[in-house]
């Protein structure tokens, strides 16, 4: 069974929405813990539209499992990151119109950003991982840029329109897990995942980590949070 990271942002985006001081996040960390989750995700955006600098800090402060901080490689993230101390980071792109994160970081073109962010923050003793697309091209530049692992971006699978395409799309997953299994790279997978479709990707042996958040957190309007995370550590577990 891979280790599920529950992503807390949407509990921030609500908040924002109306500008008010709830629901916290730093609140919903303890519950998703108490319910079972591995680890806590957050992505501290360039624009801040959702969670903020003040969470992030107390969100280290309290979190018992391990923090793994989404963020964008620049020199503003990198300082606070270095401050911070997250267990882990993972690198993703970024676009200020987006919804959300559209699609994998491009190693290939970053090569040489990336390898120095990387190195800073793996010399300020943080883990880093690429968010980056099920390619192989992507996977041997993330062992070549010096990553320690990759989270393999599952949005095209997720979003596959029929089940034919959907299982096109889990072969692409699959080949590309075993490319990074070759190159001794932590696997982790996430963006997209659901009630629906979470468990073929869990059934994955190779990849350890599953990193889920919007659907957790939509589904926990209407059982609870405790409840919605329960719910698919069982359905991964199956």
């Amino acid at each position: 069974m891979p280790r599920l990271g529950i992503n807390i942002d949407h509990v921030a985006t609500l908040r924002q929405a109306r500008g008010v001081k709830y629901p916290d996040p730093v609140t919903a960390v303890g519950i998703v813990e108490l319910a079972g989750a591995d680890g806590i995700v957050t992505h501290l955006r360039e624009d801040r539209r959702h969670i903020q600098d003040r969470d992030l800090r107390l969100i280290k402060e309290v979190v018992q499992t391990r923090l793994n901080l989404e963020m964008a490689a620049t020199e503003e993230m990198i300082r606070i990151a270095l401050a911070t101390k997250p267990d882990i980071i993972t690198l993703v792109p970024e676009k200020r119109k987006e919804l959300t994160t559209e699609g994998g970081l491009d190693a290939v073109k970053f090569f040489r950003p990336l390898e120095k962010a990387i190195q800073r923050l793996q010399k300020g003793g943080i883990p880093v991982n690429l968010f980056i697309d099920p390619t192989h091209d992507q996977i041997k530049v993330s062992e070549e840029v010096g990553a320690n692992g990759i989270e393999l971006h599952t949005g095209r699978f997720c979003d596959a329109k029929t089940p034919a395409e959907a299982d096109e799309e889990l072969k692409t997953i699959l080949d590309a897990v075993e490319e990074a299994s070759h190159r001794n790279l932590q696997i982790a997978a996430g963006h997209g995942l659901n009630y629906t479709n979470a468990h073929r990707i869990a059934e994955i042996k190779e990849i350890e980590e599953l990193n889920i958040g919007h659907s957790i957190i939509a589904r926990s309007v209407f059982v609870g949070l405790d409840q919605a995370v329960r719910e698919m550590i069982a359905l991964i577990n199956r």
